[in-house]
């Protein structure tokens, strides 16, 4: 089952460092172009991947083709994808190690999420970790 709990959501928030961001964009006007931009204000390091604009930098960071390619570890792996491509999405982030994925508001895909489970990631569906750092009222990260 995906986390539901708040204690349980803030757990996860609190002691995530590195997030990587499925689906990153350049665009001032898309969510994931904020919400990076929030998450990493609120102290984490956030590493964009989207394969159309590998090579270049979003809020000064280097855009990754794919999570297999960053080769550090990851905490969290927030999936700005569509339901049905979050699957490969969350594919790549049990491969690469990762401790949780964070499917988006809207981004729902239970077979995925148990796929995760399985794996022994952390999953979170269907929510904003932007949103819920607000709503928790969290400390931003040291």
């Amino acid at each position: 089952m995906p986390l539901t709990r708040d204690e349980d959501i803030a757990e996860l928030l609190t002691k995530a460092r590195t997030i990587a961001l499925v689906g990153a964009s350049d665009r001032p006007n898309r969510p994931a172009y904020g919400v990076m931009k929030f998450m990493q204000d609120w102290g984490y390091r956030v590493l964009p991947v989207n394969p159309q604009i590998t090579g270049e930098h979003v809020h000064g960071e280097f855009v990754w083709r794919e999570l297999s390619q960053i080769g550090e570890p990851i905490d969290i792996v927030d999936i700005f994808r569509r339901p049905d491509a979050a699957g490969e999405a969350v594919d790549q982030a049990i491969f690469v190690g990762a401790k949780a994925v964070w499917l988006q508001i809207g981004v729902i895909n239970e077979e995925a999420a148990a796929r995760a489970e399985a794996a022994g990631l952390k999953v979170v569906m269907d929510r904003c970790p932007k949103i819920e750092i607000m709503r928790l009222g969290l400390p931003k990260v040291a």
